[in-house]
């Protein structure tokens, strides 16, 4: 009987072993799959809303291939954890750059700061802390409207950045504006663009100038959107290409609608134009949505830099809208703060 009893124990668990293998091994397929997944959207720039929306999430799949290594690994399958070694480290060379700064700048610094107020309802003595508390020096602002304007001024705003161009809307998504510590120049704008896209030159001490370019792409979704998305950041590139051409620094600030791992996103970089938190080795800085329970997810506001460099980002509450703000230390050659 007891003979029995221990082999019947023997056989429940070799079948249990059997089927927590097969288990992981199961786990481990499916994680991968949903890494390699995550890498293939990085590099394509396909224009289907599903492989947008796989960009978007592609870091939240790739970290598949750490579940699927360790997967692997537990169970000693060894063709298994061959392949998702080289999905991980496909993965990681997708992320890295955003973790590598560029070290040594040249010329004094400027500080940037681009903010998306949600329709005007970010609290405006909330942005007017945030340009206080950092010493902004530049102010972008997304979904600016009228009563905002007028709301930022009353905060301070003006007393801090007494120059600005702004085209703010009546109500919803498609206002702009730039602030200034320093005078502004040939401000232009964009006509085709859905929501307002401005440039201006701003006139820094010791003559000594830039161009910022403040813009707001169309979202990628809902899926009609997607085509509009996709040219509209093609045609951003155009415009970069132009300012670079009569400024010797650029800087743009912008509601991208994209992430670091949208393929239309980088396709505006090289050629001396660097994303400023990866120029900085700032990592992600994940600024939407900031109006659910959960932490925001995607960094879709971001700083791009040409003849300048980089050398910190960091992300900022903005109370009252659904993005957080991204402010940048820019270093200008040629620019002596003091004048």
């Amino acid at each position: 009987m007891t003979v029995a009893i221990d082999e019947a124990r023997r056989t429940g668990s070799d079948t249990a072993r059997r089927w927590g293998r097969r288990g992981a091994v199961a786990v481990g397929w499916v994680a991968l799959a949903g890494a390699a997944v995550g890498v293939a959207a990085h590099w394509i720039a396909v224009t289907s809303p599903l492989v947008v929306v796989a960009a978007s999430a592609a870091p939240y799949l790739m970290v598949g291939a750490v579940v699927a290594l360790l997967a692997f690994l537990a169970v000693r399958h060894w063709a298994g954890l061959a392949v998702a070694t080289v999905v991980a480290v496909a993965s990681a060379s997708t992320q890295v750059p955003l973790y590598v700064g560029d070290g040594a700048a040249e010329g004094d610094e400027i500080v940037v700061m681009q903010a998306n107020i949600e329709f005007g309802k970010g609290d405006p003595d909330a942005v007017v802390a945030q340009v206080r508390s950092r010493e902004v020096d530049l102010l972008a602002v997304d979904e600016l409207t009228v009563d905002a304007v007028e709301a930022l001024a009353a905060a301070g705003l003006d007393d801090l950045l007494p120059h600005r161009y702004v085209r703010p809307a009546a109500s919803g998504a498609d206002g702009t504006g730039i602030w200034s510590r320093f005078p502004l120049a040939e401000q232009v704008e964009y006509p085709d663009f859905v929501m307002v896209a401005l440039s201006a030159r701003v006139m820094l001490p010791g003559d000594r100038s830039l161009t910022l370019f403040a813009a707001h792409p169309l979202p990628p979704w809902p899926r009609h959107q997607t085509p509009i998305w996709a040219d509209e950041l093609s045609r951003l590139h155009g415009v970069l290409d132009s300012l670079r051409s009569e400024s010797d620094t650029v800087l743009m600030a912008a509601d991208f609608n994209a992430t670091w791992d949208h393929a239309q996103f980088r396709a505006l970089l090289g050629d001396g134009v660097r994303d400023a938190a990866e120029q900085a080795g700032a990592g992600v800085l994940r600024t939407y949505p900031t109006d659910r329970s959960t932490p925001p997810l995607l960094s879709i506001d971001r700083i791009l830099v040409s003849g300048a460099t980089a050398t910190a980002v960091d992300a900022v509450d903005l109370p009252g809208a659904d993005h957080r703000g991204i402010v940048a230390r820019i270093a200008v050659p040629g620019y002596t703060a003091a004048g």
